[in-house]
């Protein structure tokens, strides 16, 4: 997962120079690291594009994608369609809705439950953003034809159906059964010395 300004073949030979006689499936270390430089990829080409003239990161649009397409949502299915943690989606959100993009209201029938829904603003904004959103879709993937497009769509799908139908398992294998620690934003605590 190296990057910068090596080439994919460059990151592979250092990568076989590094692990040696180490039991590796080369083919599975290769997929999953094309899978993150093309995400990586991706999101940047549309960052530094078609969503920077909206003022949008890519978490944000697909919140509001997630809401112009299936219309008012719960926080917690909104989270969980994005692909993000409601920790997250309370700061998307946030912004969003200071935007004038994104309406919040407590849920009719259980008060410890929030809504959320686009704005007219955001109406008009998801209307005139998509086809040029899609316009980059196409950009992204134009060195595949219409077959190979579907092909990659239905790997991908695969790789995320394993991950949820067997994750969760698989993480308490490794983990002996014990519960996982608690995640750590990545700072020291206070007080901390180097390493």
């Amino acid at each position: 997962m190296l990057s910068g300004d090596r080439s994919l073949g460059e990151v592979e030979r250092a990568v076989r120079a590094r692990v040696g006689d180490l039991p590796v499936r080369p083919e599975q270390m290769a997929a999953v690291a094309g899978i993150y430089r093309a995400a990586a990829a991706v999101r940047q080409h549309f960052e530094n594009s078609v969503l920077r003239g909206a003022d949008l990161t890519w978490t944000g649009f697909v919140v509001l994608w997630v809401v112009w397409i299936g219309g008012e949502r719960e926080t917690r299915k909104v989270a969980e369609e994005a692909g993000i943690s409601k920790g997250t989606l309370t700061g998307v959100a946030r912004t969003l809705q200071n935007r004038g993009l994104l309406e919040r209201r407590a849920h009719p029938t259980d008060r410890r439950l929030a809504l959320l829904s686009l704005t007219p603003e955001g109406e008009r904004l998801m209307a005139r953003l998509f086809p040029e959103f899609h316009d980059e879709e196409v950009f992204v993937t134009g060195g595949l034809n219409d077959d190979e497009a579907l092909d990659l769509a239905e790997l991908l799908r695969r790789i995320v159906a394993q991950v949820e139908r067997r994750g969760a398992e698989r993480r308490l294998e490794l983990l002996d059964g014990r519960d996982p620690p608690p995640r750590r934003s990545g700072r020291r605590p206070k007080g901390a010395g180097a390493l």
